[in-house]
């Protein structure tokens, strides 16, 4: 072989070998996957979906902040409510998130509280303030239908008088409208619908309850509580939980 033909041959073998090694390059370095399933029942802010895909919201933002923090790549598994916690039985889903234990019956490992959840009784001002929820008795509060709540139950009982809708911001417009004069949503719900413009004459919200919500983990998954727990408190420490809430309540007050 003369010296230019061994030239080109070099010149050819080193072009073919950064060829394979741009092919090979992305499955040696790719990160490990994160399956987060997400309720399609959900709205914003909790969830807003584009195409059947989960497209904003705190389930999107803070699946991506998790695995952002345990170095994996997040996919999101948008599903029916009832069939989540099958997803999780089969290991079609590592983990679902801003849940509490009793919504969610399964052998599944539960992350510690960490995202803050305020449920509320929103009072239209066209009736006198609630102040405790006996106010609320025998009076049709706007409720969302297969939803459970074991304040108002215990609170009331038989004076629970149920309005069922199918979402919050569907009964929000119930209030708006003058159809009901009260409505049970979450403080974040409540917040994005007055950040959106839609318009409510209400009073200061009478809160229900406060609690931290969780992670629920597939025991079939790929991951485990003491990474997802690192992952948890990393996120907390840093204040993306707190960035995650604002960014769906910027300029409401």
């Amino acid at each position: 072989m003369d010296r230019q033909a061994y030239t080109d041959w070099a010149r050819r073998a080193g072009h073919a070998l950064i060829a394979l090694a741009v092919m090979l390059a992305p499955a040696a370095v790719a990160a490990p996957l994160l399956t987060v399933a997400v309720d399609t029942g959900t709205e914003m802010p909790m969830a807003g979906f584009k195409d059947g895909q989960l497209a904003a919201g705190f389930h999107k933002d803070l699946g991506e902040a998790l695995a952002g923090k345990m170095g994996r790549a997040v996919n999101f598994l948008p599903l029916p409510r009832k069939r989540i916690a099958m997803a999780l039985e089969d290991g079609q889903a590592d983990m679902v998130c801003l849940y509490l234990p009793p919504w969610l019956p399964g052998k599944f490992q539960w992350t510690r509280g960490f995202f803050p959840v305020a449920e509320v009784v929103v009072s239209s001002t066209a009736v006198p303030r609630p102040k405790t929820l006996r106010d609320l008795s025998g009076q049709p509060i706007a409720t969302v239908l297969g939803y459970y709540y074991p304040e108002l139950e215990a609170a009331l009982g038989k004076q629970f008088v149920r309005d069922d809708g199918y979402s919050s911001s569907g009964n929000l417009r119930k209030i708006a409208a003058g159809r009901l004069h009260h409505a049970i949503t979450q403080q974040n719900t409540l917040d994005y619908y007055l950040k959106v413009g839609e318009k409510l004459s209400i009073h200061p919200p009478l809160v229900i309850k406060r609690y931290q919500a969780r992670c629920a983990l597939s025991p079939k998954g790929r991951v485990r509580v003491p990474e997802i727990g690192k992952a948890i408190d990393q996120i907390v420490k840093d204040g993306s939980v707190n960035k995650i809430i604002s960014n769906y309540q910027s300029h409401l007050r």
